[in-house]
């Protein structure tokens, strides 16, 4: 399968909107992800948007890390004849089976947001995970906030989901030769929650965290409030990681997570509706759509203006 780069305007411009739209058809929207999580706003916000551009019908979900839960409702979109179906993957290869399913039933389905290869997906868009995690590693070496013998701390809302276990790899391509240690912590998918044991962590732990890569965007964009809390200075332990909300553009902004990952959230969930809407047109996408961007405090307000931050 070939891949393709495409910047989020050019994306859009390719995805086309009314034009393609003839008689309503029905897709459906299906996220691992949490309504509390605040980068799931701005992928169900994309999938909104596109379904009022299309005038097609786009049936949404959440299902918060509940594997049969997600799965089920794939077998769901299956049995209503649904014209197409975006989905992520909870974890790597659970969803092989489901995904068969679709395929034998002649239902596209495009993986979104956390790549999975073992099932047969129509196609990918977004992130590659193993790159966003070797950039992460690579900016703390580059910029000199990690030497070999220090210590990294990798807070992640769900450990041993798809999204955390690829970024961990990519880091571990870096970090490993370099004799860099680090460990994936479990915050949870509950804002208060992540912000408690974030605060214990490194309040237990201050004096061997060297810097922290946030696995997530609930944990990256709690930093503020926990070094508030634990009395850390901003920039005190250099952090980088995902930068899909406005607090971790704030973050950025002001000083306290030096460089953050933009997934294009909007983007992605507009580009996988549209390769389904192209599929049931018998134009097969083919190849798949990587988004994304690392980004510092000079290019933060861009990324903050998209959210609708002032």
């Amino acid at each position: 399968m070939r891949r393709t780069f495409l910047g989020t305007a050019a994306a859009l411009a390719l995805a086309g909107g009314t034009a393609f739209a003839q008689d309503s058809k029905t897709f459906y929207w299906i996220s691992h992800g949490g309504p509390a999580d605040p980068v799931w706003t701005y992928f169900l916000q994309g999938a909104d948007d596109w379904a009022e551009d299309t005038g097609h019908t786009v049936n949404t979900s959440f299902h918060s890390g509940d594997v049969p839960s997600q799965q089920e409702a794939v077998r769901a979109a299956i049995a209503a004849g649904a014209d197409g179906v975006c989905s992520t993957s909870p974890d790597p290869g659970s969803m092989v089976d489901v995904v068969q399913e679709a395929r034998d039933a002649g239902i596209p389905i495009v993986n979104f947001n956390t790549p999975d290869d073992a099932p047969d997906w129509n196609a990918y868009v977004g992130g590659d995970l193993l790159y966003v995690g070797r950039s992460w590693a690579q900016y703390l070496v580059d910029n000199g906030h990690v030497k070999e013998g220090d210590f990294v701390w990798m807070p992640v809302e769900v450990p041993g989901a798809s999204y955390g276990v690829e970024e961990e790899k990519g880091i571990a391509e870096v970090f490993e030769p370099m004799g860099i240690t680090w460990e994936v912590t479990d915050a949870t998918l509950d804002q208060a929650e992540v912000i408690q044991r974030m605060t214990d962590y490194v309040t237990a732990n201050r004096d061997r965290i060297s810097a922290m890569i946030g696995l997530g965007d609930m944990v990256t964009g709690s930093v503020k409030r926990v070094w508030d809390q634990a009395g850390v200075e901003p920039g005190e332990i250099p952090v980088v990681g995902w930068g899909n909300s406005l607090d971790t553009t704030q973050e950025v902004m002001d000083g306290y997570v030096e460089a953050a990952m933009w997934q294009d959230p909007q983007a992605t969930s507009y580009m996988c509706l549209s390769a389904l809407l192209m599929e049931t047109s018998n134009i097969p996408i083919g190849f798949n759509v990587i988004t994304g961007a690392l980004y510092e405090a000079d290019t933060a307000p861009l990324y903050h203006g998209i959210m609708g931050g002032n």
